[in-house]
């Protein structure tokens, strides 16, 4: 533990932040799985859900919780599948 005031405070900043960004990766992860899951069932909606999907990947891109290409990466997997499963390609 600190011993320096200034350090205890921002030990518990840290560990503010830490469980902040724990539960936005977890959201990110969800609308991933969902959309996984949207367009291997060929569901009516997997191009809303894969655009919502990667909405949430790019905010997490853009507040630094994961990498620009990462972000790009699950983007371009999904509409991937989403292009061979339906044929079509959710943009935005």
């Amino acid at each position: 533990m600190a011993n320096i005031k200034s350090a205890a405070k921002r030990a518990r900043q840290g560990e503010k932040r830490r469980q902040h960004n724990v539960a936005l990766r977890s959201r990110m992860r969800t609308a991933l799985k969902k959309a996984v899951k949207a367009v291997a069932t060929r569901t009516d909606d997997a191009v809303t859900t894969v655009r919502k999907s990667a909405s949430a990947v790019d905010s997490m891109a853009r507040k630094g919780i994961i990498h620009p290409n990462k972000a790009a990466r699950h983007k371009s997997r999904l509409n991937k599948a989403l292009k061979s499963t339906t044929g079509a390609v959710a943009k935005g």
